[in-house]
């Protein structure tokens, strides 16, 4: 899914099934903590290209990072650049210790599968999609965004139409919970019934 299509609601779904999931942003969120009082790694080469936004604390002023990047293709690839092979090795680590716990599965919970062509490494694709019209109200609501700022986020990510043409299978989360819920408990009966 893209950014406010509910991922993380259709993961909390899926992890109340004892489903183990790795969520992309948290791997992300968790390189970027200060380590023993000082930036870590990943922080210092973000503040390195990214003038400005390392905070005293060590940790990385993630709303003038997104400020920085946001609607500015050349800064998000710098960016991108930056982050991504770190949270792909974190995750590569993560799905090594699963395997060697004995895991049969795990779900990776990530916004630019696609975009970042992971999709290769994956047994399938679920894709959550909603309407941009309502990514956009979600974007407004969750982070006080105004239209043009969600726009800007949203255009640095594929079109949920175009991930959900390519998946394997479609979670529609512009309904109620309990619709979502229903999908999310189909989409496991039709995976463990395998």
């Amino acid at each position: 899914g893209g950014i406010a299509s509910g991922k993380s609601t259709v993961s909390t779904m899926l992890a109340a099934h004892q489903l183990p999931i790795l969520d992309a942003d948290s791997i992300y969120h968790q390189l970027l903590e200060p380590q023993e009082g000082s930036p870590s790694p990943l922080a210092q080469r973000i503040a390195a290209a990214f003038d400005g936004v390392l905070l005293p604390d060590g940790s990385v002023d993630r709303r003038k990072l997104g400020e920085l990047v946001f609607g500015h293709p050349e800064q998000l690839a710098q960016l991108s650049q930056l982050t991504h092979p770190a949270v792909g090795m974190s995750f590569a680590l993560k799905i090594q210790g699963l395997r060697e716990s004995g895991a049969a599965c795990a779900i990776y919970d990530v916004p630019l599968l696609y975009e970042n062509r992971l999709e290769s490494g994956l047994d399938g694709v679920v894709v959550v999609w909603v309407p941009q019209a309502l990514q956009i109200a979600r974007l407004r609501a969750r982070d006080g965004l105004t239209d043009e700022q969600a726009l800007a986020r949203l255009s640095s990510q594929a079109p949920l139409d175009t991930k959900r043409d390519r998946a394997n299978w479609v979670i529609d989360n512009s309904g109620t919970l309990e619709k979502t819920q229903e999908q999310v408990d189909a989409l496991l009966a039709e995976l463990c019934g395998r």
